[in-house]
């Protein structure tokens, strides 16, 4: 599908600084798909080490200073309305960025949902040499890269053909902390902000937590987004049976919650074209989910 003129005007400047610095490796990074700097200037914090280059081993990043949106939008005629920031996993050491990311926005893309995949700032950095102290934390520096995430997003739903009602999150394992975080510390936006991004709100209006982790710090509040919760019945304790008590707290809440325990599974089964099992088919329970919502229309 072309891109709208404007998203590439908007974006030229960093789609160029990807492409042409010699720092930058993309054994990791798909080459048919936009990707946006949440700040081009730089993250608040992070910008003296801006042009610092990522470290890809296998499917895994780290080293990220410069927080991105990979952006993967799906066919005019077949946009929902519908947009989720992902957010992978990887103990914030790292992010499994394939089949917690790339994947799932693909997937995304092919049934009619705007997805965007958030490389956030890593508060265990494996690139970090050891015994340095860590520059980020996660409630400070993955939360603002989410929030800011969300506000972009809505920023364009006129030229991505986004309902700004229906922006969601949805998070793996780490990156699962990381959509709580977004979802339980809602920021308004600023109406007189001179950055305009900053004038939209970071409220998702849905989230999904799959395997998340410290599942004992989610402590949702009533008016929360409702939340789809997936993970293994063989994932480790504090997340099989963890999820489950989530769930109970959403309901206390009253926040409209789902839960999937795949019996089958274990932790970080993500989205794999080789999973023919029940967990591996979670994006459809999802979508049915976004439908029962009332996000995506029954028709689409």
């Amino acid at each position: 599908m072309p891109l709208p003129r404007s998203l590439l005007l908007s974006c030229i400047s960093c789609v160029s600084w990807f492409l042409l610095s010699p720092s930058v490796s993309h054994a990791a990074t798909p080459t048919d798909r936009p990707i946006l700097p949440l700040w081009p200037t730089g993250a608040p914090g992070s910008e003296a080490r801006k042009s610092e280059a990522e470290k890809i081993v296998g499917s895994n990043v780290s080293n990220i200073h410069q927080p991105t949106l990979t952006v993967y939008l799906p066919p005019k005629d077949q946009a929902t309305g519908v947009a989720i920031v992902v957010a992978p996993g990887g103990g914030h050491a790292r992010l499994a960025i394939d089949h917690e990311g790339y994947n799932v926005g693909q997937w995304c893309a092919e049934h009619g949902i705007a997805a965007f995949v958030l490389k956030y700032r890593l508060a265990k950095d494996d690139a970090t040499p050891a015994g340095a102290a860590q520059p980020y934390t996660i409630e400070r520096d993955a939360l603002a890269d989410a929030q800011r995430a969300l506000r972009l997003v809505r920023s364009h739903a006129g030229e991505w053909n986004i309902n700004p009602a229906a922006v969601g999150i949805i998070g793996f394992s780490a990156g699962g902390e990381v959509a709580a975080l977004a979802a339980m510390r809602p920021a308004d936006g600023k109406a007189d902000a001179a950055d305009l991004i900053d004038r939209q709100s970071a409220r998702p209006d849905f989230q999904g937590l799959i395997y998340p982790g410290r599942s004992g710090q989610i402590i949702p509040e009533k008016g929360a987004p409702p939340v789809f919760l997936a993970c293994g019945y063989g994932d480790r304790t504090d997340i099989s049976e963890g999820l489950a008590e989530v769930y109970l707290r959403f309901k206390r809440a009253g926040v409209p919650a789902e839960l999937h325990i795949f019996a089958g599974a274990g932790h970080g089964f993500g989205l794999r074209a080789t999973n023919k099992s029940p967990s591996g088919a979670w994006p459809d329970r999802m979508r049915e989910w976004l439908i029962d919502r009332k996000f995506i229309p029954a028709a689409k």
